[in-house]
């Protein structure tokens, strides 16, 4: 009888969507021999990627493209633009079956205004023989259609074709549904559309930002003379403008450069390349290099640029990267390189423009993929079968809880609670308490305040006991939760606290099993320390952002009232600038320091406020 096939590993979609980012972003899909299936953007990666594991309702070629899916990948851009011109580049080097591909698709296009009193905007190829003004070329067809949709929407200028448009006796669709004046039927005067045609061309002469500003000021004074209508569809052509802002980062550039970003975390290390060539971003890719727990990001990006570049010589070479870290053996490296390959390189770590928006591009990801990767389900479980055998336990534990104190000097005291099962975090289960009535920086108390609240429910048969409880802290926050389950007659649980050593420098933890006498330390390779590290880490972020939601308190009238620096005039200018709070919250920090009286900072603080989940 023939052998039969192992029958294919199913897709784990819940644990690689509880860790995907909310951010835009391009996702590759593979099947299980690596090949690449399709690619797409989303200007919310989580939510773009959970729609293909609906349960039903999925159309019969997403059905059997989902069914093929072994292996997803993503990569953060800071917006929906940047996400489409990467996916249009790496469609057009990959072709993958799943994708829709364009014929024409072959070489840069341009976007051609016509000459004439009513002009034609539209996506042009090839030779420049048409009269007209030509702006470009653009990356892609993608981009300029998409582009071209925006201004149709926003300024009306007509993009039918001429045979069309001479031969019309009334007006036609565009008109009924508001992306056109009707030109060729004389309902609009030559004027009103020459003004539209010059806001069309400031637009597309990269002068955005000029234009929102004279449309914000017609917006003020149309609702200063009562005329909201007006000032309603001056608003809609600010927000419009702000989706295909002149602010591509991923395109931009000149010049061959591979951007490398190494992070490093308890328990891994994760190298991001991106790499560009004449000045396109072509794509990205990640590494995950073996390394110690006490390595420095510096040094694990040094290895790996001595491995990348010196062990292959027939891999392509940029002129430059640009990296994330500075390593006093980099002109080592340098010298190496020019000696073996004959080529000069530059490496480069202050970096300004695009150039930066590139290398922060790289950071992103690789934070994003490495946090991926430590969340990911098979991962945790052998880390828990590191702890159980750390800890000397019979069975593997099931029901990992850590507890944390966030405060600035006192004020608006959150303890958070985060529980970790053999499969990863499980966050329906984490908890915060806002702590009250206790002294103001007193650890302690807060931290027993937090305790007895939450296991006073298990003393009431309500809730799950843990099987090891862990504290952030040393012999006194464990001589503190000890005392607490002792006097709510909690069953007996294994306590765990965790203290930073003398440096506070990762994997060098000290350790107390139960009480301050059994004190121990790990191995900084160890995947159980890794395991603590990863719950200690993840308790302390879950708090801090709890603690700066609480301080920020319940912003009622506008997100930006309690943003420290952004006073009336700057908000009202913001609002102005980008037509709305809506539009605001999808900029990058990078598109909200271009706003008049903003500083990079404070841009920076801006975008952290409206994205703080």
């Amino acid at each position: 009888m023939p052998a039969t096939e192992a029958p294919r590993a199913v897709f784990d979609h819940s644990a690689f969507l509880a860790t995907c980012s909310g951010h835009p972003g391009v996702y590759r899909m593979f099947d299980e021999q690596a090949k690449l299936l399709y690619v797409g953007k989303a200007k919310n990666l989580k939510k773009r990627l959970a729609s293909y594991f609906r349960q039903s309702g999925l159309a019969p070629k997403t059905a059997a493209l989902v069914s093929r899916i072994a292996q997803i990948e993503t990569t953060i851009t800071a917006n929906e633009t940047e996400a489409l011109l990467l996916e249009q580049t790496l469609i057009k080097e990959w072709r993958p079956p799943y994708n829709i591909l364009l014929r024409d698709d072959k070489s840069y296009p341009y976007v051609l205004l016509s000459d004439g009193e009513f002009p034609r905007l539209s996506l042009h190829r090839g030779a420049k023989k048409a009269k007209g003004r030509y702006f470009g070329p653009y990356p892609s067809a993608g981009a300029i259609r998409e582009s071209l949709g925006l201004l149709q929407k926003t300024f009306f200028v007509r993009q039918c074709e001429d045979s069309f448009y001479k031969n019309r006796t009334r007006p036609c669709l565009q008109y009924q549904i508001k992306r056109c004046k009707a030109p060729c039927v004389g309902l609009v005067e030559p004027a009103e559309y020459a003004e539209d045609v010059r806001h069309s061309v400031m637009f597309l002469e990269g002068r955005s930002n000029a234009l929102t500003e004279e449309l914000g000021s017609a917006m003020q004074a149309a609702a200063m003379q009562l005329d909201f209508e007006h000032a309603a569809q001056l608003r809609d052509q600010i927000s419009l403008l702000r989706r295909v802002q002149d602010q591509q980062s991923m395109e931009g550039g000149s010049g061959d450069v591979d951007v490398v970003a190494a992070m490093v975390n308890p328990g891994g290390a994760c190298v991001h390349l991106i790499s560009v060539r004449g000045g396109r971003v072509l794509g990205s890719k990640n590494f995950y290099p073996q390394v110690a727990i006490e390595e420095e990001g510096s040094s694990v990006l040094l290895a790996f640029l001595e491995q990348y570049y010196l062990n292959n010589q027939e891999r392509d070479l940029p002129g430059e990267l640009i990296v994330n870290a500075q390593h006093e053996d980099f002109p080592v490296l340098i010298a190496a390189i020019d000696e073996l390959r004959g080529r000069e390189l530059s490496i480069s770590y202050r970096v300004r423009g695009t150039r930066a928006r590139w290398q922060q591009l790289a950071v992103t990801n690789a934070e994003q993929a490495l946090a991926a990767r430590l969340a990911n389900r098979q991962h945790v479980a052998a880390r828990f079968e590191a702890l159980a055998e750390a800890l000397d336990m019979d069975e593997l534990p099931q029901r990992l809880e850590c507890f944390d104190i966030s405060h600035s000097s006192g004020e608006a005291t959150v303890a958070s609670c985060v529980v970790f099962g053999p499969e990863g975090p499980l966050k329906s289960d984490y908890r915060r308490y806002n702590i009250e009535g206790v002294t103001a920086g007193d650890d302690y108390a807060a931290m027993r305040q937090a305790l007895t609240r939450r296991f006073s429910k298990v003393k009431d048969g309500e809730g799950k006991l843990p099987d090891i409880l862990l504290v952030d802290g040393g012999k006194g926050q464990l001589a503190m939760a000890r005392e607490v389950l002792e006097e709510l007659a909690v069953p007996e649980l294994i306590l765990l606290g965790v203290a930073k050593g003398t440096t506070r420098k990762p994997g060098l933890e000290t350790l107390y099993l139960n009480d301050a006498a059994h004190e121990f330390t790990l191995p900084g390779n160890s995947p159980a320390l890794h395991l603590i590290q990863q719950i200690r880490d993840e308790s302390h972020r879950f708090a801090i952002t709890g603690h700066r939601a609480r301080r920020g308190k319940a912003r009622r009238t506008s997100s930006l009232q309690e943003i420290e620096g952004v006073g009336p005039k700057r908000r009202r200018e913001l609002l102005n600038y980008f037509g709305g709070l809506q539009e605001l919250s999808r900029a990058s920090s990078e598109e909200i320091a271009k706003a008049p009286g903003i500083s990079k900072k404070l841009a920076e603080l801006i975008y952290a406020a409206l994205h703080s989940e």
